[in-house]
């Protein structure tokens, strides 16, 4: 047992209540479970009870043993003495809050249903290597309380992405423009280029950019040269482009004060990557906007479709050279950006830039909008999300991909059941069983 599951049943009431008593034998009456704390403290708060003929209003701390009160140090930490009730499976100790006063104790070992215990304990019994543990049981649960609970998935996974903006936001002295162009960055890194782009970002500040991205070659001069394509050696020494840029770069490089923020050239990653998506391309790609599309966050911000937002990545090619060329110095035909990958811009960048500005500026419809641009594209398919489709689940746009990924990160991977509408429908009996006459409460809401 997990002392969540304990945190569950206070949460929800689902135990005995008959005679309820504290070990000192004195009458307990819930009037408020309390609200649970996400914050370091007690576990619930504002919890309202009557302890015999005293009301109390304060906070309720749980633990499988109330000697855990003692191994956690709680009798020497103030932020405890606000705790009226201690829940505990089993009674083994005493405990006391940091000026001595006995704190009343609630042990639940013998007023759990077994039922609610046996469905617990199917659902933890799941092999480690099972990716979604209710998968046994998910025909049990309701499809609606799928779909709400992935929805809820999907608005945790953009609120975190639109955090992480406002975050760069705020480091980046409030300039929207400059937390476009670093937000974009990183995401043309698709992933294993990610970091390094994000650093070439750092490297050459909108600052410079904004007084060149109108002249094509200083612009490419200064973004390659950063990022450590324009040296020379074997494959580049007869390369005209490649010698023209780098005589540029040095000039900037030098006015600007760069060279100690320019990134080498074996800090890119290649490995297991297709020629299209070798970071050179896909700098290619990021130039190519910059120089075409000046003012990158106003498009962001009041394209008002998924078709417009296409043509603002797609109408803007990369270089020539590097339509042409997959590294310095190697000629081969390259791929434009394709729809994919600007459905992921979308997905990753453009949507929660999109929820982090209309957060900033309290602007509610603009959050709603913007989500709704991921209805519009297409479902991503990859071992987990096709997991899940064969499991039942709807997945038909990437509104659905995103929910469907964040309750694999967020819920199923960590076994954070008990905290998942489906799993607390399985655990709390309301999937087609009846929760035990103790344990019945009025019904709540599953999901969002």
């Amino acid at each position: 047992m997990r002392e969540d599951f304990l945190h569950y049943v206070w949460q929800h009431q689902y135990f005995d209540k008959v005679d309820l008593r504290t070990t000192a034998g004195e009458e307990i009456q819930v009037l408020r479970a309390g609200q649970r704390n996400a914050d370091a403290g007690p576990d619930f708060l504002n919890a309202r009870l009557r302890l015999g003929d005293v009301e109390w209003n304060g906070a309720v701390e749980i633990h499988l043993r109330a000697s855990d009160w003692q191994r956690h140090n709680h009798q020497v930490d103030a932020k405890y003495d606000q705790v009226v009730l201690h829940v505990v499976y089993q009674a083994d100790a005493d405990v006391h809050r940091t000026n001595g006063s006995l704190i009343p104790a609630l042990p639940l070992a013998t007023r759990l249903a077994p039922e609610l215990l046996g469905r617990y304990e199917a659902l933890m019994q799941a092999p480690p290597a099972a990716a979604l543990p209710c998968a046994p049981l998910l025909s049990q649960v309701p499809q609606l309380v799928r779909t709400m609970m992935t929805e809820r998935a999907l608005l945790e996974r953009v609120e975190r992405k639109a955090d992480a903006i406002a975050e760069l936001h705020q480091h980046l002295a409030h300039d929207w423009e400059a937390t476009a162009y670093h937000a974009l960055a990183a995401a043309f890194g698709f992933q294993k280029n990610s970091e390094p782009l994000a650093r070439l970002a750092k490297a050459v500040p909108l600052s410079v950019l904004r007084r060149h991205r109108h002249d094509a070659r200083q612009l490419e001069a200064l973004l390659f040269g950063q990022a450590g394509f324009l040296v020379g050696n074997d494959e580049t020494a007869a390369d005209d482009y490649i010698r023209d840029r780098r005589q540029e770069h040095e000039f900037l490089r030098h006015k600007y004060g760069l060279g100690a923020a320019a990134l080498a050239t074996h800090e890119w990653n290649y490995l297991r990557l297709r020629p299209a998506n070798f970071p050179a391309v896909r700098l290619g790609q990021l130039v190519g906007l910059l120089h075409c599309r000046p003012a990158l966050f106003d498009a962001l911000l009041t394209a008002q479709s998924v078709a417009a937002l296409t043509e603002f990545f797609a109408g803007a090619p990369a270089p020539e050279y590097w339509r042409t060329h997959f590294r310095p110095g190697r000629p081969g035909k390259v791929p434009s950006l394709g729809k994919s990958s600007i459905d992921l811009l979308i997905t990753n960048v453009v949507v929660p830039l999109r929820v982090a500005y209309a957060r900033h500026i309290g602007q509610p419809t603009l959050v709603e909008s913007s989500i709704t641009l991921l209805s519009e594209l297409p479902a991503e398919h990859n071992q987990y999300t096709d997991l899940y489709q064969d499991l039942g689940f709807e997945h038909c746009t990437a509104a659905d991909s995103q929910g469907l990924l964040a309750l694999h990160k967020s819920y199923c991977e960590p076994r954070r059941c008990l905290h998942c509408a489906i799993g607390g429908r399985l655990v709390g009996g309301g999937a087609g069983r009846r929760v035990p006459e103790a344990a019945a409460l009025p019904p709540r809401p599953a999901g969002i």
